[in-house]
């Protein structure tokens, strides 16, 4: 599956942004899907990630109440939806799919990144 993120920008400090990552390929469903992040000069950290169906999600810590991921399987499309950003949210967010059917996953595919900015 060949994954492809958007939604980055610029952002105010106290803001929103919408991430997506579009998949090809008719067996989305089949993959459990997450989101990264890498800041940089550091290492590419989990943020959030979303069972096969939907039904399941989980977010790293510094993440939660925040972030919020989400999928259509009919756009074959996840999203991250990012409230009240902050400085140190500062980084390149990958999409990745997972074909493994159970935790922990192996992460099989990524996307390029979309650069998401937050100004203070």
């Amino acid at each position: 599956v060949q994954l492809q993120a958007s939604g980055g920008g610029l952002v105010q400090a106290g803001g929103s942004l919408r991430l997506s990552c579009a998949a090809s390929g008719r067996t989305f469903s089949s993959y459990a899907l997450g989101w990264f992040r890498q800041a940089p000069g550091k290492e590419r950290e989990f943020v959030a990630r979303i069972s096969r169906s939907g039904g399941s999600t989980y977010y790293a810590d510094s993440m939660k109440g925040r972030f919020t991921i989400s999928r259509d399987n009919a756009k074959n499309t996840v999203y991250l939806q990012m409230n009240s950003l902050k400085p140190e949210d500062t980084a390149v967010y990958l999409c990745a799919a997972s074909g493994s059917l159970s935790l922990p996953y192996r992460w099989d595919y990524w996307g390029q990144g979309t650069l998401v900015t937050v100004s203070s």
